[in-house]
């Protein structure tokens, strides 16, 4: 467990893309997991599951097959936030198709799905399989796939507040360049038709709800027509 932590401490989880982050850290959890044989991360973005990293074609396609039926251990894992064992594809009762399915066409037979927990709620779940049953019987199992589901869970909230920021410099960006054409578009105004600039903002105003177009596209139009071509 403690080489476990230690991978995962030495994760940069800044300046890069949070699919390279998953990548790594899945790659993690298939060597230090005791009994992984195959792991995947899935992410639940607007109730909709999709893999974004796995280590071996045996979780993406387990995992495929559960989006597939809308149902199965990851995906139930990930939306209720329950940690989710099965011992023996061939004696599981709960996902009776999937666990039909997935023996015959991925040779999986056990599986641990550990959901991530984001802000009071799970964002997905880590997902870990096996050919062997019985692999994740072990508490150690468990112990390392709730370290690792916890780095994942950082590291998406790591990304989406880094996206977070990316939105409102952006949004700053467009608002100071929408009031520096409506400042010009004023002058303009001001100039031509010798009015303040209250008087001009209000010419504006009138203009943009007469011809129902926003404001910026208004001033922008009043600016460019004062413009000589080259």
């Amino acid at each position: 467990m403690d080489d476990v932590l230690r991978e995962l401490t030495r994760v940069s989880l800044g300046g890069r893309e949070l699919g390279d982050v998953l990548g790594e850290i899945t790659a993690i959890a298939a060597r230090a997991i005791p009994g992984a044989e195959s792991v995947s991360t899935t992410l639940i973005r607007g109730d909709k599951p999709f893999t974004a990293a796995f280590s071996s074609e045996m979780a993406l396609a387990a995992d495929e097959l559960q989006y597939e039926q809308g149902y199965g251990p990851c995906v139930d894992a990930g939306r209720g936030g329950v940690v989710l064992r099965i011992d023996d594809m061939h004696t599981e009762q709960r996902w009776p198709d999937y666990v039909a399915r997935v023996v015959r066409e991925t040779n999986a037979r056990s599986s641990l799905s550990v959901p991530l927990p984001y802000q009071g709620s799970s964002i997905g779940a880590l997902n870990v399989y096996s050919s062997e049953p019985a692999a994740f019987a072990s508490p150690d199992s468990l112990a390392a796939g709730l370290a690792v589901a916890e780095t994942i869970a950082v590291a998406v909230a790591n990304a989406d507040a880094h996206a977070q920021l990316a939105d409102q410099a952006r949004n700053m960006r467009i608002a100071m360049e929408s009031r520096a054409v409506i400042e010009q578009a004023k002058g303009v105004l001001m100039a031509e038709r010798h009015v303040d600039a209250e008087q001009a903002f209000e010419i504006l105003r009138q203009a943009s709800q007469r011809y129902n177009r926003k404001l910026r596209d208004i001033a922008a139009g009043i600016v460019a027509g004062t413009q000589t071509p080259r």
